[in-house]
């Protein structure tokens, strides 16, 4: 009896125990992606969910994104020009704000405010539709809940977050513009001149393929959670719908931050 208490609270073992569900649960997440694209094509009905979803993800979105890229874009030529005035390297703000927000900044703040606005909402009404029986009624009608729920959610969102990128990116160069060149006197030219010297087309591929990897992530956690919201040990119910979306936020914002460091490390 000693050893068998031994065994279970032997901090190896339990360190083993969670590193197997960890990787168990990577295999069901990707296992999950999988189906989920290959019913994006089961029929053509799918198009008008996917465009239903893109303007839940997307035209719900421009205005936070505009919001927050004008604000960064101001931030950084305000942050960008009283560092590089110390170096005498005023004139090169257009392009220190351009590279920060196309490599980086662009895609990872959109990942995280779409997580925030559309990620959360997709775990919840999934989750709710999870515990109020109704994914089980679409399977007693025959009809596919995969296809239905979560195919056209992954599919808007691997459409709408570069598009979303590439506006945060633009309203953010803005923003610097305004801070730089309005407020601070930097020559509009030699703005816009740095822009166009420094920036290169793998810059700005780097950029979507950050925000496609990141919109694949978001998307598919947050439908993974919601999808699987019963299957929680830790809370039943109402309970484990608010559970479900907390941890979708959190794993996307985190696996969004992870992902970004590999694939910089992979484009750098």
């Amino acid at each position: 009896m000693q050893q068998q208490t031994g065994i279970q609270t032997n901090p190896v073992a339990a360190l083993g125990r969670s590193t197997i569900s960890f990787v168990n649960s990577l295999g069901d997440i990707f296992l999950f992606f999988l189906e989920g694209v290959r019913l994006i094509f089961s029929s053509p009905k799918q198009l008008t969910k996917i465009i239903r979803q893109m303007y839940f993800i997307g035209s719900k979105s421009l205005f936070v994104i505009s919001l927050i890229g004008i604000f960064t874009g101001m931030v950084l030529g305000l942050q960008g020009y009283y560092t590089l005035v110390k170096f005498g390297s005023e004139g090169l703000l257009g392009a220190a704000v351009s590279l920060t927000l196309i490599r980086e900044l662009g895609p990872v703040l959109t990942a995280i405010m779409i997580t925030g606005r559309a990620g959360s909402s997709m775990a919840a009404e999934i989750g709710v539709m999870r515990i109020s029986d109704q994914i089980d009624a679409l399977d007693v009608m025959d009809i596919n809940p995969m296809a239905y729920l979560v195919s056209p959610r992954i599919a808007a969102s691997i459409l709408c977050f570069p598009l979303l990128t590439a506006l945060f990116d633009v309203i953010g160069i803005l923003g610097g513009y305004l801070t730089g060149v309005t407020m601070l006197g930097i020559n509009s030219g030699v703005y816009f001149y740095r822009i166009d010297t420094s920036v290169v087309m793998a810059d700005v591929a780097g950029g979507f393929v950050k925000a496609l990897v990141f919109g694949i992530i978001v998307s598919t956690i947050s439908c993974y959670q919601g999808f699987n919201t019963h299957k929680r040990t830790d809370s039943v119910g109402p309970e484990s719908v608010s559970n479900s979306t907390t941890a979708a936020v959190v794993l996307s914002c985190v696996l969004t931050l992870v992902s970004d460091y590999v694939i910089t490390s992979f484009l750098l």
